[in-house]
Formats: C-alpha cells, sequence, structure tokens
C-alpha cells in the first residue's frame, strides 16, 4: 500500500526472541563498550570547511561542533551558541556556550568563531570552500567579549543562525596564521566534540575515543570504529554476521532476511525530493517526437501535458514495489510534517483517463514520443523507477525510452542540455533551500537556480519565496514558504515522486538508534543496551 502518512519519526523495530549465535554475548558494561560502524560514506578530508557533503559532515560531528544544531525534526537547538537574537535587520548577537574546551585542553572562546567565520570567507578558496554560500552577506564579525559574537550583515539575513547549523567551529591555532587542509589531513584534528581522534585511513576506516571532558557528559561509547563498506552486500554481511553494531545505507530488499535473523531497522523519510524535471524553456527538444517519429514543438510548456504526465505517474509502485515500502509518495519538497511544508498537498493516485483528456486538449490525443534520462547507482530505485514510470506513461499514449548511465555521465549531459526529461535528487537543511535551488528562477546575484536546469521561471513565485525567505523562522515564515510551494506545484514544473527513506540497522549491544531526516550516521544516535 503507498505510504502517504507522516514520515518524521517512522521508525521500525522487530522483536525477535532469538538472535544470531555471533551475538551471543551479552552487552558489555556501558563505561567499557566500543562502538563498531559499517558505514557507506567515505571521509574524503578531516578539514571541516573543505567540501560540504553529507559523508564529511555526518563523521566530523564527532570531533567537531556547530554553534546550533538541527535536531532531527529540523529545528534549530543550542549547541555552542546557548541563545542568539537578531539586534537588528542587519546585525545579529550570538551568546556562546561556558566551559567548553577542546581536546587540546584550551578553552573555547568568542576568538575561535571569528577564526572560523574569516577562515571559510576569506581565506578558502575553490575547489574547497564549499560553505561559503552560508556566510555570503556578512560584513563583518566580532569577539564583544570571550562569549559573545556579534555579526554585522549587508542586509536582513534572517535565517542566519540555520546557516551556522551547518558550519563546523574550528580552534584558531595558537601559533597564529590558518590552517591547511593538508596540515589538517596529515595531523590531529581538534575541536570540542563528543569523540577525539584517534586515526584515519581514507576510504577505510576512521578510529574515535571518548572525550572524557565533554561538556555535554560522557558518552556511552568508550571507542568508536567506522569501516567504510560502500559494497551493499558486504555491509549487509558485516551486520548479519555481528562484525558490526551498526549499518547505514541498508537496501529495503535485505530488510525482512535481517528481521529474520534478529537484526533490528530503523528508518526515517529522507529530508529531500527525488523528481522528475522539464524542460520547459527551449522551443524543441532532443528525444521528444510525434508518434511517427517527426519534430514537436516542446509540449512540456503546456501545463495540461504537465499535469498529464504526473496524472499518470504511479508513486504507489514506485513506494511499494521499487523501495519495498521504504518511501513516502512525494507532492512536494520535503515529506509532509517538516517545517515549512503543507498540509494541504497529497500525493495523487493516478487518473489515466483524465490524464489522456489533458493531452488531448494540449493536441496529443494519441500522445508523444519522449526520452526520460536519469542516473543509475545514484539513489534508491533510481534507474527501477524510469522503467516504472515508462510503464505508467504507456497507458495514455506517450512512449518513453528509458536511458540509466552513472551520475557522472548524466550530470555531464544534463548540463549541456542533452536532455528534455529527466530524473533527479535534491536535499537541502530546509523547503527553502531546495526551492531556491530547484524551482526559482536562475539568478547568479541571489544565488537561486543552481538545480534549475529546465529553466522554469516563475516571478510570482520567485517574489512569494523572497518574502518567506524575508522573514525569521517560526511559524509565520513556515506559513509562508507553504503556501509559495502550494502555488509553484500548481504549476507542475517538476513531478515530486518520492521521498526515499534512510535505513539503518543495528544489533543487540544497541538499545534503540534514533534517525535523523538529514541521513547522519553517528554513535550519539546510537544508544547502547545495558546488562
Amino acid at each position: 500500500m503507498m505510504t502517504l502518512g507522516n514520515p518524521l519519526r517512522r521508525l521500525i523495530l522487530s522483536a525477535p526472541l532469538m538472535l544470531l549465535a555471533a551475538w551471543s554475548v551479552l552487552a558489555a558494561p556501558v563505561q567499557a563498550q566500543e562502538l563498531r560502524i559499517a558505514t557507506s560514506y567515505k571521509l574524503m578530508t578531516l578539514d571541516p570547511h573543505y567540501a560540504n557533503l553529507n559523508e564529511n559532515t555526518s563523521l566530523l560531528s564527532h570531533i567537531y561542533e556547530r554553534l546550533v544544531y538541527q535536531d532531527e525534526h529540523l529545528e534549530l537547538r543550542p549547541e555552542l551558541a546557548v541563545s542568539w537574537r537578531a539586534v537588528s535587520d542587519t546585525q545579529w548577537e550570538f551568546k556562546l556556550r561556558d566551559n567548553v574546551r577542546f581536546h587540546d585542553g584550551s578553552a573555547f572562546t568568542a576568538d575561535d568563531v571569528v577564526y572560523t567565520i574569516e577562515r571559510i570567507r576569506d581565506v578558502l578558496k575553490p575547489p574547497s570552500g564549499g560553505f561559503r554560500s552560508y556566510l555570503t552577506g556578512i560584513k563583518s564579525v566580532a569577539a564583544i567579549d570571550p562569549l559573545t559574537v556579534v555579526i554585522d550583515t549587508d542586509g536582513n539575513l534572517p535565517n542566519l543562525p540555520l546557516s551556522f547549523s551547518s558550519i563546523f567551529v574550528m580552534h584558531r591555532p595558537a601559533q597564529g596564521g590558518v590552517q591547511t587542509t593538508e596540515e589538517l589531513n596529515s595531523g590531529r584534528p581538534v575541536g570540542t566534540g563528543p569523540y577525539t581522534f584517534e586515526s584515519w585511513s581514507s576510504g577505510e576506516t576512521l578510529k574515535l575515543s571518548r572525550n572524557d571532558d565533554y561538556w555535554g557528559g560522557k558518552s556511552a561509547w568508550s571507542a568508536v570504529t567506522f569501516r567504510v563498506i560502500e559494497s551493499p552486500a558486504a555491509l549487509v554481511a558485516a551486520l548479519a554476521t555481528g562484525d558490526v553494531d551498526v549499518a547505514d545505507a541498508i537496501p529495503a530488499r535485505d530488510v525482512a532476511s535481517l528481521n529474520n535473523r534478529g537484526v533490528r531497522i530503523a528508518s526515517i523519510g529522507a529530508a529531500r525530493i527525488n523528481f522528475l524535471q522539464f524542460d520547459v524553456s527551449r522551443d524543441t527538444l532532443p528525444g521528444v517526437t510525434g508518434k511517427s517519429g517527426e519534430p514537436i514543438p516542446n509540449p512540456f510548456k503546456d501545463l495540461s501535458v504537465r499535469r498529464a504526465l504526473a496524472m499518470a505517474t504511479d508513486r504507489g509502485i514506485l513506494v511499494d514495489k521499487i523501495l519495498s515500502g521504504y518511501g513516502t509518495a512525494a507532492a512536494q519538497v520535503f515529506p509532509a510534517g517538516l517545517p515549512g511544508t503543507s498540509a494541504s498537498l497529497k500525493p495523487e493516485a493516478p487518473n489515466y483517463e483524465q490524464a489522456k483528456a489533458l493531452l488531448a486538449k494540449a493536441g496529443f490525443p494519441n500522445g508523444f514520443n519522449v526520452v526520460l534520462a536519469g542516473p543509475a547507482g545514484r539513489y534508491p530505485g533510481d534507474a527501477e523507477s524510469l522503467q516504472a514510470i515508462a510503464q505508467s506513461w504507456a497507458r495514455i499514449g506517450v512512449s518513453v525510452r528509458p536511458i540509466a548511465s552513472p551520475f557522472s555521465v548524466f550530470n555531464t549531459k544534463r548540463a549541456a542540455g542533452e536532455y528534455a526529461l529527466w530524473y533527479g535528487g535534491s536535499s537541502g537543511e530546509t523547503v527553502d533551500v531546495i526551492l531556491d535551488a530547484l524551482l526559482a528562477s536562475p539568478n547568479p546575484g541571489r544565488g537561486t537556480g543552481a538545480l534549475n536546469f529546465g529553466h522554469y521561471r516563475n516571478e510570482a513565485f520567485d517574489a512569494m519565496l523572497a518574502k518567506a525567505e524575508s522573514m525569521q523562522g517560526g511559524p509565520e515564515r513556515n506559513k509562508a514558504l507553504a503556501a509559495a510551494t502550494e502555488f509553484v506545484m500548481a504549476d507542475q514544473p517538476i513531478i515530486p515522486l518520492y521521498h526515499f527513506h534512510h535505513i539503518v540497522g543495528y544489533g543487540p549491544r544497541i538499545a534503540s538508534y534514533v534517525m535523523h531526516p538529514r541521513g547522519w550516521t553517528t554513535a550519539m544516535q546510537a544508544l547502547a543496551a545495558t546488562e
């Protein structure tokens, strides 16, 4: 059955009577336990500011911390900052946590925040510097006292605290200067987090030890070892045999067999969207022809065609069959219930007769031919989804030729305009991050439209989105974002397909595992079982 419910806390746990023989050892006392995690995330650097990638964010969050933390409901919570406030439209004040120490014993102060901002904004250059966009608009930053930071901006930045939920704070070197990425990768990174660095072998392992002086209290795990296992089969095998305690990126097809062997499963709807995107700008398109193969004008400029194809898309098949139930049918960019989403937008069941009528109204009573492109192996169910969509659209006369290719090939050809219609994915900290990138008119000055490869433009939507983003976080901002989403989705520039679920498996040494919609895999999410 198609999953349409709120995925915020969808936690699926098995309760078997017997566990694998390999797990017959009782849980060790909490103070002496080592946690073993198999992860698909390959840590590429120990520099927390080098690249804005989920794998770096997830693993480095054990060592480094942020001023603000985005919790499992995507709400902002204090971390190294205990409070923040907008002093005016162009100034923010952050009060910092007292009695926090870096792993080398030195005190955390406002000067470290100043160093962090200046390092990202002024020193790191492409291809590094993946976090510079979060600091756009900051004019100056100053340490007013050891526990107060004041930031002046070029204009109104109501969402600045959210930006700091993506930036790890580094320690200003005692000897002065700025640490380079090479120095960090060859040395011993120092943060304020719950774990200290022990060793790292790129693409293989990351070893950590408990920070017994952590301001948030001692972790249950005395040590943590991450093993990078990119092969899904090998990752599942390591979990099933008890070689590891936790494994992320579990394929949906393996959940039932793992359950039968005593493995417990946790899952949550991802804070992301997988979708189909139309090229609505060009007059003619590659791979789009009439039923006899003749060139035709771009059909996707017509809302009736876009709506017809959306009506003929069977999301239930995608979620239930291809994702094995570990997904949520989509009608907007984030799973319903997260901040900024609309309660009014709900996934539609397919209506082939009405879709045919809309195609006929648009001048295509017999349909047309189209190439549907997408990546293979980039997202759960990507290549299989192309095949399923082709079968659904055939019922309204639209003949689809699916083309799945490695992501690097697909991404290059999409950017070059070689596709008319494609499958894609997008994620972000908030609804407006995705709306800005995917659906807002391309505007380098505002930094919008980075993923708007279909060149969709809607000035009314742009204005609604800009107004929502001028508001500080809270119910009014969320309401305005929901209204903007409803407005733009009525124009159908994309067809939302699904929000796939992050799936984690864990063994008997874990009492429970708290999922995060950003897909992070951390020791902090694993609660140790007691004797």
